[in-house]
C-alpha cells in the first residue's frame, strides 16, 4: 500500500512559489548586479568623478570653436589628431599614440552656386556633397530632368540615354522599394552616378537620394560611397528651392539654371590616424574594452553634434575613471577614430591592424548619435548579453531609463567591432534636433547642453568601467559563422554585401530544404 503526503493548501502553495522562483534565483546569481559582483564602489567614485567635472563641455567648445571642421585628410584633421593626444597625456592615460591608415583620396571643397535662368531668374542655395568631382570652370547652363529614384533601374535602361549635358534632379515619385531593393538602395544610387558621368551629365542635385534636407534653408552633406570618389558633382540643395523645380517640372515647365560646383582632390592616397591611450588593466591587462566617439566631421559647420559630442564623453569618461582613483581589471582602450564619415575608415582599420588581438578584445562602446542623453545601449546582435547588461542599466537609474536591445548598427563606429564578432555596442541617444545639426552649418556648439554632456560622458565611463571590471568576462567573440548568420537573420547582409563591407563570404546563408525521401510523400512550402 502506497502512503501519500498530505500537505495544506497554504503549504502547497509555498512549495510553488519556490519553484517558481528558484530559476530566477538562479539566473540572479549567474548575472550579480554591481551591487554584487564587487564593481559598485568604483562605480559610484566614477559617477561621482564624472558629474562634478566640466571638462567635456570644455573640451568640446575647444574642438569646435578653435578647431572647427575636421574632413579627413585636411590640416585641421591632423590638427584634432594632436590635440586628442595632448588630452590624452594631459589626464595621465597610458600607451598614448596615434596608428596611422590611408584613405584612398583626400577631398576639399572650393565653392558651390546655382542659380535658375528659366522660367523665372532667381538664386538656388546649394552645397556639394563629399568626395565628388566639379563642372567645368565657370560652371554650366543646363536643362534639369528628374530622374525618379524610385525606378532607377528603369530610369538608367531606358532614360540614361538623354542625360547629355543636362542637370538630373532626383525624385521620389510612386511607390518606394521595400524589401532587398530598399536595402541595396545605397549601392543602386552609387551605380547610378557612374552611369551619369558616363552619360556626360553636368550634375546631380539630390545628395539625398531624392528626400528633403530637414530644417528650413539648410543643405546636408557627406560621401556618398564607402571609400568612394565619384567625378561627377552632386550637390544638396535646400528643400525650399528643390520642391519648386519639382513643381516647374511638374508643369510641364522647361527648368534651365546655371550649376558652378568646385572641388579639389588628390591624385592619390592621403594619410589619417587613429588617436589611442589607454587605462591598462590591473589582472587581465590582454583582454581589451574599446570605448570611442570619431574625431572627424564635415565641414560646413564645426561638427559638435557629429560626432564632438562622442570625442568629448569619451575624454570625459576617461578622465572621470582616472579621478576615481580605481582600476579595472582588464584594460579600456580609448580610441578617437578618423574616416567614419567615409564609410567607417578608421575603425575598419582598427580592426584590421588588431586583427590578431581581436579574440582578446571583449567590447567596444561607441557614441555617434548626437546631443541628447544615452537611453539605449543596442548589444550589435548580442542577444545573449541582454540579461547580464540589463543587470548594470538597473543599478544606474539615477541618469535616467536606459533600454538595452541586440540592434546591430552600421551606421556608427561599433559596426565593423560587430563584423569582428564583438558586442559592438552603440550608445543610442535622444537626439530630435539631430537630424537638422547633423552634416549641416547648424552643427555647432550652441547646440549641446552642458548637463547632458556630462551626463552621457559619466554613463560612458560607468559603462565601459563595469564591462572591463566584472570578475568574469562580459564576452568572447563569436565564431564567423554565428556571426554571418545572426547578421542574415537580421537581413543586415544585403546592405552590406551592397557596400563591400561583407567579410563572410557565403556562410550565414538560409539551411537548404533536404530533398525528401522517396518513402515519404514531400511536404509544401519551403522554410
Amino acid at each position: 500500500m502506497h502512503h501519500r503526503l498530505l500537505l495544506s493548501a497554504p503549504t502547497k502553495l509555498l512549495l510553488l512559489l519556490l519553484c517558481c522562483a528558484l530559476p530566477a534565483m538562479a539566473a540572479a546569481h549567474e548575472l550579480p548586479a554591481p551591487g554584487e559582483d564587487g564593481t559598485l564602489p568604483a562605480l559610484t567614485a566614477i559617477a561621482g568623478q564624472g558629474m562634478m567635472s566640466s571638462e567635456a563641455y570644455n573640451d568640446l567648445e575647444e574642438l569646435s570653436d578653435y578647431i572647427g571642421a575636421r574632413v579627413t585628410g585636411s590640416p585641421q584633421a591632423e590638427q584634432a589628431v594632436q590635440w586628442g593626444m595632448q588630452k590624452m597625456r594631459a589626464m595621465g592615460l597610458e600607451n598614448v599614440h596615434v596608428e596611422k591608415w590611408q584613405i584612398s583620396h583626400g577631398w576639399t571643397r572650393i565653392s558651390a552656386e546655382a542659380g535658375i535662368i528659366s522660367p523665372i531668374r532667381r538664386r538656388l542655395t546649394v552645397d556639394s556633397m563629399g568626395w565628388v568631382g566639379s563642372t567645368k570652370a565657370g560652371g554650366d547652363e543646363a536643362d534639369v530632368v528628374a530622374v525618379n529614384v524610385n525606378r532607377l533601374e528603369e530610369e538608367v535602361k531606358s532614360n540614361s540615354s538623354g542625360w547629355t549635358g543636362k542637370v538630373l534632379l532626383i525624385v521620389r515619385k510612386g511607390a518606394a522599394p521595400t524589401g532587398q531593393q530598399a536595402m541595396s538602395g545605397f549601392s543602386r544610387f552609387g551605380d547610378f552616378l557612374k552611369k551619369a558621368r558616363e552619360s556626360h551629365a553636368v550634375a546631380v542635385i539630390g545628395g539625398q537620394g531624392g528626400g528633403f534636407p530637414a530644417g528650413m534653408h539648410l543643405t546636408h552633406t557627406g560621401a556618398m560611397g564607402f571609400d568612394t570618389y565619384y567625378e561627377i558633382p552632386v550637390v544638396s540643395m535646400i528643400a525650399e528651392d528643390q520642391q519648386m523645380l519639382e513643381r516647374f517640372l511638374d508643369q510641364g515647365k522647361v527648368v534651365r539654371i546655371k550649376i558652378n560646383v568646385q572641388n579639389s582632390v588628390s591624385n592619390g592616397p592621403v594619410d589619417s590616424a587613429n588617436v589611442v591611450g589607454e587605462i591598462r588593466g590591473s589582472e587581465h591587462p590582454e583582454q581589451v574594452v574599446v570605448v570611442g566617439g570619431h574625431l572627424d566631421s564635415w565641414d560646413l559647420a564645426d561638427g559638435t553634434t557629429d560626432d564632438g559630442c562622442g570625442v568629448a564623453t569619451t575624454l570625459g569618461a576617461a578622465k572621470a575613471i582616472k579621478l576615481s582613483g580605481f582600476k579595472p581589471k582588464r584594460t579600456i582602450r580609448f580610441v578617437l577614430f578618423t574616416g567614419e564619415e567615409q564609410g567607417l575608415l578608421g575603425s575598419l582599420a582598427y580592426t584590421k591592424m588588431h586583427k590578431d588581438e581581436m579574440t582578446n578584445h571583449v567590447a567596444a562602446l561607441i557614441l555617434d548619435t548626437g546631443q541628447g542623453p544615452v537611453v539605449k545601449l543596442s548589444l550589435g546582435g548580442r542577444d545573449d548579453l541582454i540579461p547580464a547588461v540589463k543587470q548594470f542599466t538597473q543599478s544606474i537609474k539615477a541618469f535616467g531609463e536606459v533600454d538595452v536591445d541586440d540592434n546591430v548598427v552600421f551606421g556608427t563606429d561599433a559596426g565593423p567591432f560587430i563584423l569582428a564578432g564583438l558586442p559592438g555596442i552603440n550608445m543610442g541617444q535622444d537626439s530630435p534636433d539631430y537630424k537638422y545639426t547633423h552634416h549641416s552649418a547648424v552643427d555647432t556648439f550652441d547646440k549641446v547642453k552642458p548637463d547632458l554632456l556630462t551626463r552621457d560622458a559619466t554613463v560612458m565611463g560607468l559603462a565601459a568601467f563595469w564591462i572591463a571590471d566584472r570578475p568574469e568576462r562580459l564576452a568572447n567573440p563569436w565564431p564567423a559563422e554565428k556571426s554571418a548568420r545572426m547578421l542574415t537573420e537580421k537581413h543586415s547582409d544585403v546592405f552590406l554585401k551592397a557596400i563591400g563591407l561583407w567579410p563572410f563570404g557565403d556562410l550565414g546563408k538560409p539551411a537548404e530544404t533536404k530533398p525528401a525521401s522517396s518513402t515519404q510523400p514531400a511536404r509544401g512550402g519551403t522554410n
